[in-house]
């Protein structure tokens, strides 16, 4: 079995492969042929797919030194082992663990009497719902996170119980620059800075999953299966959202121009056409950031977006996509990573957003971590299936918009 040393080789090889069809074509002043085009793709589709590979075994290889090393890691504390803990957070006994996984698999008719005090010391069943245990909410949420690209980047607080939201404090304007004065002088007063406040308030997020009755109990933790299949659907509810959510109801998109988020001031097309980015706007738009910025900065495109880039050279001849050689080097876009979203805009025509740069720790998510879960079981018996309702409540906005600058197509 190649290592991942080889395998990146080997993806470096496909990618000099692609690059002298297309310095070919240049020399002679054309475009792909058909053919060409094809064997261009049929590349590129390799390069991706060694790339899945490497992603797979270096994940893996992490996870394996880890455990390595810590003989803890991959174990959950036992809260069971502290009396202030047993006490603080009921939710993390292992009574209503237990509890929680009997009714996930079986209802609440299929409780022990000491499960159903265990639940019932915490909640109020008759609403029909329960609320998870903790260390299920925080394996989630770490699910959600290895699947949705803004949430790995972005800083996310968890604000459980606070109905009133969470202040993002903003300055929205800059102090005048500083005077040169005497030593007994302490310069004028200033009149241009400016504090402003965004808000982010938990707002509801349900998702509906149905299993087999037969899954269920053949799987020994439900707990496990209800929680991973909920990671996918939630998280791809929250990717879309945290790109273009109208922050309505739900998170404000990174692409969704607002005074409140990214203003249009950070939309940058010079140099773009009206149906393709170019090598020159793809600098403007990094060179749009502040330096102190651009340390953290990496780019976001569709695989559309990355497809065309991926043919694009700079004024020197330099191509402006490079495959990450070393063991976990990343690819980049001018030499800055970049991510690759489905929900991130592709619709290449005049004005459209197609991309954006930025540093994505000025993305703010807030969670809610009071998750409720419903167990549904007469609506789907015709099916031989039980319906699980997740309740989740969080937002999301970017706190400053200079921090960002969107790739936008010219007129």
């Amino acid at each position: 079995m190649a290592t991942v040393i080889e395998l990146r080789q080997e993806r470096a090889g496909l990618v000099k492969q692609a690059r002298e069809l297309v310095d070919a074509a240049d020399k002679e002043k054309r475009a792909l042929s058909a053919e060409e085009e094809t064997q261009y793709n049929k590349i590129m589709a390799d390069v991706d797919a060694k790339k899945a590979e490497i992603d797979r075994r270096e994940k893996l290889e992490a996870v394996e030194l880890e455990m390595a090393g810590d003989p803890e890691a991959g174990r959950s504390l036992n809260p069971d082992d502290d009396k202030e803990t047993r006490i603080l957070l009921p939710r993390e006994r292992k009574e209503y663990r237990a509890a929680f996984n009997s009714y996930l698999r079986g209802g609440a008719q299929e409780l022990k009497a000491e499960e159903m005090r265990a639940l019932q010391a915490d909640n109020d069943t008759l609403g029909g719902y329960l609320l998870a245990p903790l260390q299920m909410v925080t394996d989630l949420i770490k699910a959600i996170d290895d699947s949705v690209h803004i949430r790995r980047f972005a800083t996310v607080h968890s604000i459980a119980g606070a109905s009133d939201g969470l202040g993002a404090p903003s300055l929205d304007a800059d102090p005048a620059d500083s005077d040169w004065t005497t030593e007994l002088a302490i310069g004028s007063e200033d009149s241009d800075m400016d504090f402003g406040k965004r808000e982010l308030h938990p707002h509801p997020l349900a998702k509906l999953l149905k299993v087999s009755r037969k899954l269920i109990r053949k799987v020994p933790s439900a707990e496990g299966l209800v929680r991973d299949r909920l990671a996918y659907k939630l998280g791809i509810t929250q990717e879309k959202a945290y790109l273009t959510g109208s922050g309505a109801g739900r998170p404000l998109g990174l692409f969704t121009a607002s005074d409140n988020g990214i203003p249009t001031s950070r939309d940058i097309a010079t140099d773009n056409t009206a149906t393709a980015m170019t090598a020159d706007g793809l600098i403007n738009a990094l060179y749009g950031l502040k330096e102190g910025y651009q340390r953290n900065a990496r780019w976001m495109f569709h695989r559309d977006g990355v497809k065309m880039i991926r043919k694009l050279k700079d004024g020197e001849g330099q191509y402006l996509w490079a495959p990450g050689i070393s063991l976990g080097q990343p690819d980049t876009i001018l030499a800055k990573p970049f991510l690759m979203s489905e929900y991130v805009p592709n619709t290449f025509t005049t004005g459209k957003y197609v991309g954006i740069v930025g540093d994505f720790s000025y993305y703010w998510i807030a969670d809610d971590l009071n998750m409720e879960i419903q167990r549904l079981i007469e609506l789907y018996a015709a099916t031989n299936q039980i319906g699980f309702v997740c309740r989740y409540s969080g937002d999301g906005m970017p706190v400053l918009g200079e921090a960002f600058a969107r790739v936008t197509l010219g007129s």
